[in-house]
């Protein structure tokens, strides 16, 4: 896919990669080191950082999702943003998936600090730096990984599961066995992502079951093509396959019916009778149509609903973290 075509089907995965790679050629033409860049330089640049993201700088919980630490670091999620994105960002809607990769990022970088404070407080952790986009990444799998158990598709197509699983199962298993890989981040990312996603889902099988319930059924009219007119005009035409001149297959009854049969059928009775006004009618009845069922407004709502709550966990998980450092702080002063 070609920059032009990925701007236009992915905007936000196209603007989130200019940004990436924006910030990291502005970070070597300011004089840092591409591939091991300082920790001075990583803060301040919007590393993540726990004394600081957690009392005076809550902003870096954002900013580090937009640095990378070293070249190699931004290729891999580079890549990574790119092959999720252009099927993820479709699929929900640029809005929702901007909002979806903030949203992961800030959650991998909470769940990093937490477990980060807990060291300190256990004696078995030291304050450390975090950054990348890979806790947004993350949240964007799991994101892709319901919609393929969800079987929701994009432009037709279901992913593939295990594919996913697959690419997951890759980015944990390396996180674990690579010294200086934020595991916290991309699990706190992923689970973000996850819980988001079940939001998704729940919202499209609804819009389903309405789209679903909107769809007429076909045998129903039949039948009642065959019951809504005389019994001898079904007698000619329906049960009697006609030998004569007469002979009309089902394919012919049903176009006769819908150009109106502006044709005389002869009734019990024995006179000649204009069918137009019964068949009319009758036609009106079978192409009557009660008011398609549309989705409830909730549904529509739900994943910015998700969203809400998850943010306001967000806030006071940070408010808890934030209070707890400034208890520690006082009681060592």
């Amino acid at each position: 896919m070609t920059i032009k075509q990925l701007l236009k089907t992915a905007p936000v995965t196209t603007l989130l990669l200019v940004s990436f790679i924006g910030l990291f050629i502005m970070q070597v033409l300011t004089g840092v080191d591409a591939n091991n860049p300082s920790t001075e330089a990583l803060l301040n640049w919007g590393a993540n950082a726990l004394p600081l993201t957690m009392t005076d700088d809550p902003w870096r919980l954002v900013s580090s999702a937009f640095l990378h630490i070293g070249l190699m670091h931004l290729l891999f999620n580079g890549f990574a943003m790119y092959f999720f994105g252009q099927i993820a960002e479709p699929m929900f809607g640029s809005a929702k998936f901007l909002a979806l990769f903030l949203l992961a990022a800030i959650g991998g970088n909470l769940l990093n600090n937490h477990v980060t404070w807990q060291g300190i407080l256990d004696g078995t952790g030291q304050p450390g730096l975090s950054a990348g986009a890979s806790g947004g990444i993350m949240g964007i799998g799991g994101t892709l990984l319901i919609a393929a158990l969800f079987k929701i598709s994009v432009n037709g197509m279901v992913l593939n599961l295990r594919s996913l699983i697959f690419i997951m199962g890759i980015n944990l298993v390396y996180g674990f066995a690579v010294p200086g890989i934020d595991n916290a981040g991309h699990i706190g990312g992923a689970i973000t992502g996850l819980v988001i996603a079940l939001a998704f889902a729940i919202a499209y099988r609804q819009r389903m079951a309405i789209a679903l319930q909107n769809v007429p059924n076909i045998p129903i009219y039949q039948n009642r093509y065959q019951t809504d007119y005389p019994n001898d005009y079904q007698t000619s035409y329906i049960d009697h396959p006609a030998s004569s001149d007469a002979d009309v297959n089902n394919n012919d009854f049903n176009v006769g019916l819908n150009s109106g049969f502006n044709s005389d059928t002869y009734s019990d009775n024995g006179t000649y009778a204009n069918s137009d006004r019964n068949i009319n009618a009758a036609h009106a009845n079978i192409i009557k149509q009660k008011t398609p069922a549309k989705p409830a407004f909730i549904w529509q709502l739900l994943p910015w609903i998700a969203m809400l709550l998850i943010s306001i966990g967000f806030v006071w998980w940070w408010q808890d973290i934030h209070q707890q450092i400034l208890q520690v702080l006082k009681t060592i002063e």
